[in-house]
């Protein structure tokens, strides 16, 4: 009798020992290097990557998706390439205005919602901007938009009204690193 207690605490044991493992490999992390190494984020793995063919005539190639999920979080990267001559790479700073704030006025309206970073910032010498923005309820979303030399990268990662995922979404945007200095 106690050999046969002893082996359904055992199977137990196992099962939870697979779901604890399951749960721990579904919450790893993974870092996202650039084939030509220009950058390098980390996000949950598995990590989906796909490109789309874009049509504007400034785009000197196709954009390039990298997704990934976390407990119902969105994390989201991509990157596209202007050609050289793209005027608006002039002023670098407006730019990443526009395009990391202009479109999401619209979508997430101040009367609705919290801005809770929404201001530009540099990194590794690259003009950003950093937009996190909140519901009453405390979720949200955070994005940043960088724009080196010809290429703009933007990272935007949802996240519930919890701790833990806010901080899934902080590890994200902050783990964004470009090879190339000022």
């Amino acid at each position: 009798m106690l050999t046969s207690y002893r082996r359904v605490v055992a199977g137990l044991l196992l099962l939870v020992g697979v779901a604890w493992m399951s749960s721990a490999a579904a919450q790893t992390w993974t870092d996202v290097i650039a084939p030509d190494l220009r950058f390098k984020v980390e996000m949950p793995a598995p990590v989906e990557r796909a490109t789309a063919d874009e049509k504007e005539a400034w785009y000197a190639g196709p954009r390039t998706v990298y997704q990934a999920a976390l407990n119902g979080q969105n994390f989201d990267f991509d990157h596209i390439d202007y050609k050289p001559d793209f005027p608006r790479l002039q002023d670098s700073k407006a730019m990443v205005l526009e395009l990391g704030r202009g479109v999401a006025e619209k979508a997430f309206p101040k009367d609705k919602y919290k801005y809770i970073r929404d201001e530009a910032f540099t990194l590794e010498g690259w003009d950003g901007y950093a937009l996190d923005i909140e519901t009453e309820k405390g979720d949200g979303v955070m994005m940043r938009t960088v724009l080196v030399k010809n290429r703009l990268y933007r990272l935007l990662a949802s996240y519930a009204a919890d701790d833990t995922a806010k901080a899934a979404a902080k590890r994200f945007v902050d783990s964004f690193k470009v090879s190339e200095t000022r």
